[in-house]
């Protein structure tokens, strides 16, 4: 049984957001929890898997638990904690907090930011998806019929915290999903960083303090920077979707999980950019090349335009148009309305 690190320094970046400040916490604990949360009205939100290692460490208020999975992100779920939540007295002045991975972290920023209009909530990440990118930055999202976050709100929390001892008792496969959204800020705004990623590889793999922390704290600075600039995704925010457009639309057709759909979506992107003439084939490689280092799919056996038309739904197109996600070199991309057409024309190619 691992041990949890208490000798760690802990980081404070904000984000100032339209729904008030929200403060990242990278280093705190799930101990320290109570000194951000009131001393009552408190309700918890969590899985079954996190219930399972750290139940014991949970402040004393009423918990909700449900099944792991992009499954509990949906109406059916919500509904019965918003039914939860009025028959255990919740009311405006209460508090939610979200312990969990990326799903949790959605279904709690969800329910808080819609039970009687809107209550203050905050997260304890327990995953590096979680830590890096789906806590961070006050979108949360409800799926409808299989499609991704079609439903949501833009409400920051008031608190993420990201405890990295907890990413001891993450799975592998879990581990590199989250290992993904780390490479995506890296290749969209830090050369650096990606090369610190391919030096690093195997203290990242073997989940060494120093490595994590450092790579957890430069995701959020990098995804804190975007977000405090376009809080409403209106122009610069749109570069975090880098990978996820052909991503979501793998993930529903295939099932697999959000880290593997947005690797794949990211090859596409990167090969998308490459063959419009923006990235170097040195880079194009280097990005694949990285990706399969850290375990990560290139591709997909699906029929690619059975995952165009699934593609064709996604919330970023406008009638015939696309704002797509490219690349011009390993650390700098940029949006790109394009029609449809090219992304499909390339797709048949990919």
């Amino acid at each position: 049984m691992w041990e949890r690190d208490n000798d760690v320094c802990m980081e404070k970046i904000t984000i100032q957001g339209k729904s008030g400040d929200s403060r990242i916490l990278v280093g705190e604990s799930l101990p320290a929890l109570s000194r951000h949360i009131p001393a009552k009205g408190v309700f918890i939100i969590t899985d079954k898997n996190v219930v399972g290692y750290y139940h014991s460490e949970f402040p004393d208020f009423p918990v909700y638990v449900v099944e792991p999975g992009e499954k509990s992100k949906d109406f059916e779920v919500m509904t019965k904690i918003w039914h939860w939540l009025l028959e255990k007295d919740a009311d405006r002045s209460s508090f939610i907090v979200g312990i969990g991975g990326g799903v949790v972290c959605d279904l709690a920023g969800f329910v808080a930011s819609t039970f009687m209009r809107g209550i203050p909530f905050g997260f304890v990440a327990t995953s590096l998806l979680a830590q890096v990118d789906a806590s961070v930055g006050g979108k949360n999202g409800v799926n409808l019929g299989g499609y991704k976050n079609i439903i949501g709100t833009f409400t920051q929390p008031e608190f993420v915290i990201c405890d990295t001892s907890m990413l001891k008792t993450l799975p592998d496969d879990e581990f590199r999903n989250g290992m993904a959204e780390v490479i995506k800020h890296a290749l969209i705004k830090d050369a650096d960083k990606f090369n610190f990623l391919k030096k690093k590889r195997n203290a990242i793999l073997k989940r060494e303090r120093e490595a994590i922390n450092h790579i957890v704290n430069q995701s959020v600075k990098i995804k804190a920077t975007i977000v405090q600039a376009d809080e409403l995704e209106r122009g610069e925010r749109r570069v975090l979707n880098f990978g996820h457009t052909w991503g979501h639309a793998v993930e529903k057709e295939n099932k697999i999980p959000h880290g593997q759909a947005v690797s794949i979506g990211m090859a596409f992107a990167a090969g998308l950019s490459k063959h419009l003439g923006y990235l170097k084939e040195k880079d194009y490689n280097d990005i694949l090349v990285l990706l399969h280092e850290y375990g990560l799919p290139l591709n997909s056996e699906l029929d690619k335009d059975q995952v165009f038309d699934t593609l064709l739904r996604d919330k970023k197109k406008e009638k015939d148009k696309m704002n797509f996600v490219l690349l011009k070199t390993i650390g700098d991309a940029f949006v790109k309305e394009m029609d449809t057409s090219v992304i499909k024309n390339f797709a048949l190619t990919f």
